[in-house]
């Protein structure tokens, strides 16, 4: 009997400690888009383009010399931001990130999911 419940509380143990670091945000899913947000069909060219420009993204993060040397204008300068986690961090004013808009009010919660559905779907130069 002893030795059943060292093992059940060894296995306990594992399972804590794998999940450590996660953060909760990492152990949760993705909120639900709120109703009335359509994210079925989001593409790059068709939706995150257009957004960037609605909230002024690319006012400041684009031609010769971009903000922060980050440059959103071309479909290759926004997959480099999503590959490196700082697209979606700094739009939903994650802790840690540089919140964007800079000075500005955060994106709409269906916007912000119509980033998040084009990111989990690959991020598709679509």
């Amino acid at each position: 009997m002893i030795k059943r419940t060292m093992i059940v509380l060894a296995g306990l143990w594992l399972a804590v400690a794998s999940c450590s670091s996660d953060s909760e945000e990492d152990l949760l899913p993705p909120p639900a888009p709120p109703s009335g947000c359509d994210t079925a069909q989001v593409a790059f060219a068709a939706t995150i383009t257009p957004l960037l420009g609605t909230y002024g993204c690319t006012n400041c993060h684009s031609g010769t010399s971009p903000s922060a040397n980050i440059n959103l204008s071309s479909y290759a300068g926004v997959k480099a931001k999503v590959d490196d986690g700082r697209l979606l961090g700094a739009i939903t004013h994650a802790a840690g990130f540089s919140a964007m808009p800079q000075g500005g009010n955060k994106m709409n919660d269906c916007d912000i999911n119509k980033f998040r559905a084009w990111i989990n779907r690959g991020a598709l130069n679509n």
